[in-house]
């Protein structure tokens, strides 16, 4: 995986002024953002907030009522669906309960989307011990989605996401429902791919302190870990925080930022 294919100036994404409503409701209320190469912009809000909503709108599988979005350089928000899938195969998606093919071992579920693509076979077997070699799964290819543990499918979702090569991943609440120490092996691997691959990342989660240790610890590839920052080190860890509330954003900004904002809102949510 070549970190050199994101070297682009150009944003990942841009949301200019999106809003969309069901039933007359407003959902989602003149949102913008960017998020750029390189970089991982981490999604909060309660229930119902719209987050996992502004990752469908980034996959073009729902459109805005108004307000514009363009996703690796193309208008989704404009897009027909047959132009969809062509900008789709250059995303990786992990969703929150996995969705891995239960009558597919591991092997076939990662590397199901090269074989959509005709992919010769000789690559495919390489690429998907890659990329569980990746995950620290590669001794798992046979092995079935019902005899692996939550986390292990969360890994294999991960594998399958990133086997692909994408320029963008987006994460749906990835450590949801998983217990603290296996939350904590998913988020070594979002900061893996982060720093080891460049790649850009939208990620939706409930788990504050997932968050948090993503913008205060790195990839250390010599040791292959994560190791956190050392404090008052000038270091830029590409991760930011964007807040929703009732499909509003009220803050965008920094891991030190959130953690100083004044917001009494944010400082409620902070401390659940």
């Amino acid at each position: 995986m070549d970190p050199s294919n994101n070297n682009s100036h150009e944003p990942v994404i841009v949301f200019e002024d999106v809003s969309i409503a069901f039933d007359e409701k407003k959902v989602l209320t003149n949102l913008s953002f960017t998020l750029l190469h390189g970089q991982t912009k981490v999604l909060f809000g309660v229930a119902g907030a719209g987050k996992t909503l502004v990752l469908k709108l980034a996959l073009g599988l729902m459109r805005p009522d108004s307000g514009r979005i363009v996703v690796l350089g193309q208008e989704v928000s404009a897009m027909k669906e047959h132009d969809l899938f062509a900008l789709r195969k250059r995303i990786g998606m992990v969703f929150q309960e996995s969705a891995l093919f239960d009558s597919l071992n591991v092997e076939d579920n990662v590397s199901f989307r090269l074989r959509e693509e005709r992919t010769p076979m000789d690559e495919i077997t390489q690429r998907v011990e890659d990329a569980l070699r990746f995950v620290e799964l590669e001794h798992t290819m046979k092995l079935f989605p019902s005899e692996l543990s939550g986390g292990m499918r969360r890994r294999v979702a991960i594998a399958r996401a990133i086997i692909t090569e994408p320029e963008l991943l987006l994460y749906d609440s990835p450590t949801a429902g998983l217990d603290p120490v296996t939350s904590t092996t998913i988020v070594e691997l979002l900061v893996k791919q982060r720093d080891v691959n460049r790649t850009s990342a939208l990620l939706v989660t409930h788990r504050l302190q997932d968050a948090f240790t993503m913008a205060t610890h790195v990839f250390d590839s010599k040791q292959n870990k994560m190791v956190p920052v050392a404090p008052g080190t000038d270091w830029d860890s590409n991760t930011s925080f964007l807040v929703l509330k009732d499909g509003v954003k009220i803050f965008e900004g920094s891991a030190a930022e959130i953690a100083n904002s004044d917001s009494e809102y944010i400082r409620e949510y902070l401390t659940q």
